[in-house]
């Protein structure tokens, strides 16, 4: 059995390994690899499918840096490494290029171009009796500016692990965050006739599993495996500086700064048709990417049917179901007050049975009230009794006061109906709820509920806070 249990663990290990993150770990680094040619981002064949432009454009950079003077982050001691590339100049005008809408010129050093220039005259003329001229550089239409403005380190963190008996794994994860900014500045105004801007994400991740465990007398079982992934910063800014180029070109398009072929009328309107989606995309995304796309209601009904459980004086517990109804009135986006009406049973197996009804008054409080999911969370006071009477809400005999709390989920499935999940407590001030007092401590249950919530009086009073 021991080493059932131990060959269990070697394969819980594996699997593990496997399933989080097969194409890293099949992909170790074990011996060297020849130079091979850049790898190319997902925004790159975007900028491939641009429409023709009518005219290109003459443009020159001077400057695209780093403007943030972050160094890389250390756990060690000091680290003088930049945490993002300072040849940021090389990435944007290699991205003008493939974007097929510009015609970039040399201006970051341009004093080397002027005097290989000027060594060329001077050995014409040498050799020369008259000395020909060399042609006139071009010179830009559009100055583009700009830089990496910010690198946000650690703007999510987080993971999770499990072990059990010496075996189990964990993860690890970070995010954090570069933002380009982009200007298009006209030359013979110095107007700035555009500015963009983007950002792109960078995950670090890390998922390891292991086994330390005796499967018997002084034989001991070790084993441990793993990795981590850290996405290139380069690649990131690349990815930026490709959608900024990207959106540069469509909103110019957009606002009619320069022209497109005839030929690809059609496709300009594809292309910013989609631009546009995607711009209101944006405007409901916070910055940790999660989008407000639900209307907080005023009014909520919720039926429900619910499982109770007991728990009191009878050794045995047992589940029995009933239903209820609860209604939520909010008074801000996040926090309202509830009436909730249940009944059902509660009993322990053959020994105790008696059918229930409760009313409470709760404290409710939703985190996300803009999301197709948020948490829910209440608490309040209310009574119970046991009922004798026919009618399901009919209440009769002692009624005790209750305490209870809960939290669960909701999931609007439309703008008019959505799914409630919720795990409560209930606790009666009572020891004598089954009949039977025993011991210092009171008679409780817990029920869990679920049931469609119908979404009365949007939007009249929580307008979203987005752009629309």
């Amino acid at each position: 059995m021991l080493r059932l249990s131990a060959m269990q663990g070697v394969l819980l290990l594996t699997s593990l390994s496997l399933l989080t993150g097969c194409s890293a770990y099949f992909n170790q680094p074990t011996r060297t690899q020849s130079a091979r040619l850049g790898e190319e981002t997902t925004i790159t064949p975007e900028l491939r499918k641009l429409p023709a432009p009518k005219e290109k454009i003459v443009t020159a950079v001077y400057k695209f840096r780093d403007q943030t003077g972050q160094y890389k982050p250390s756990e060690t001691g000091g680290n003088w490494s930049t945490a993002v590339s300072q040849g940021t100049t090389n990435i944007l005008l290699k991205a003008l290029e493939e974007s097929g809408w510009f015609v970039p010129i040399e201006r970051e050093n341009v004093s080397n171009l002027m005097n290989e220039r000027l060594i060329i005259q001077r050995s014409m003329a040498q050799y020369q009796q008259k000395g020909e001229n060399l042609p006139p550089l071009l010179f830009a239409g559009v100055i583009l500016e700009g830089g990496i403005v910010s690198y946000d380190v650690n703007t999510i963190t987080g993971g999770a692990g499990l072990r059990f008996f010496g075996t189990g794994g964990s993860s690890q994860y970070r995010q954090d965050r570069v933002t380009v900014y982009l200007r298009a500045v006209a030359t013979k105004s110095g107007k700035i006739l555009k500015t963009v801007y983007t950002s792109k994400t960078l995950l670090s991740q890390a998922v390891d599993a292991g086994i330390f465990r005796y499967v018997r007398f002084k034989r001991l079982l070790e084993a441990e495996t793993g990795y981590a992934t850290n996405e290139p910063s380069q690649m990131a800014v690349t990815e930026a500086i490709e959608k900024a180029v990207q959106a540069l070109v469509l909103e110019g398009i957009q606002d009619g700064l320069w022209g497109i072929d005839e030929k690809a009328a059609d496709q300009a309107q594809q292309a910013l048709a989609a631009y546009t989606r995607e711009k209101q995309e944006m405007s409901e995304t916070d910055v940790y990417g999660a989008r407000n796309t639900v209307e907080p209601s005023r009014l909520t009904i919720h039926p429900y049917v619910a499982a109770w459980r007991y728990h009191g004086d009878y050794a045995t517990q047992g589940i029995r179901t009933g239903y209820g109804l609860a209604a939520d009135v909010y008074l801000t986006r996040h926090v309202g007050l509830q009436v909730n009406a249940g009944t059902g049973t509660l009993g322990s197996d053959q020994v105790f049975s008696c059918p229930v009804s409760s009313l409470q008054g709760n404290l409710v409080y939703r985190s996300l009230p803009f999301r197709r999911i948020t948490p829910i969370l209440y608490a309040g006071i209310g009574l119970i009794a046991c009922r004798a009477g026919t009618l399901p809400v009919e209440v009769k005999g002692q009624r005790h006061l209750l305490l209870n709390g809960g939290m669960g989920t909701e999931i609007a499935l439309t703008n008019k109906i959505g799914l409630r999940t919720m795990l409560e407590y209930q606790q009666p001030l009572t020891d004598a709820l089954d009949d039977m007092v025993y011991g210092r401590y009171y008679d409780y249950y817990l029920r869990g509920s679920v049931g469609l919530s119908f979404y009365l009086g949007r939007s009249a009073h929580y307008p979203l806070p987005i752009r629309k």
